[in-house]
């Protein structure tokens, strides 16, 4: 039996979703630019980013790892030094990030005077 066109676009959504929510967090946005500069270490982009705790930046090289986006590799050192750096797909993320960032960036003024004026009207 033929599904609904709908349901069909239901189910996509759904997908999309998960991969949307990982991509729109503020954290994976920071960690995939920092990692689109250079490979980094743990530590280093911790302390690039600023901010974000050793739970939250495990959690979410984690999730980035599993989706593709950052591969881990681990050095023979002792102790055993630990790099990420985005993949093949992670970099093609970093690419429309960082025009997102620009829009933002070109637009910040505008929507600041926006959000005062709304938030003006609505006081009344």
């Amino acid at each position: 039996m033929d599904m609904p066109a709908s349901a069909g676009v239901s189910e996509r959504c759904r997908k999309m979703s998960g991969v949307l929510t990982i991509i729109g967090d503020k954290w994976t946005v920071m960690i995939v630019m920092v990692l689109s500069e250079r490979p980094r270490r743990f530590n280093d982009i911790k302390r690039t980013i600023g901010g974000i705790s050793q739970q939250m930046l495990t959690r979410t090289l984690k999730a980035l790892e599993r989706d593709g986006m950052v591969s881990r590799t681990v050095h023979p050192t002792v102790p055993p030094q630990v790099e990420y750096a985005l993949t093949e797909l992670g970099h093609s993320l970093s690419r429309p990030l960082r025009d997102l960032g620009t829009w933002a960036g070109a637009n910040l003024e505008q929507i600041h005077a926006n959000r005062l004026r709304y938030d003006g009207e609505r006081a009344d």
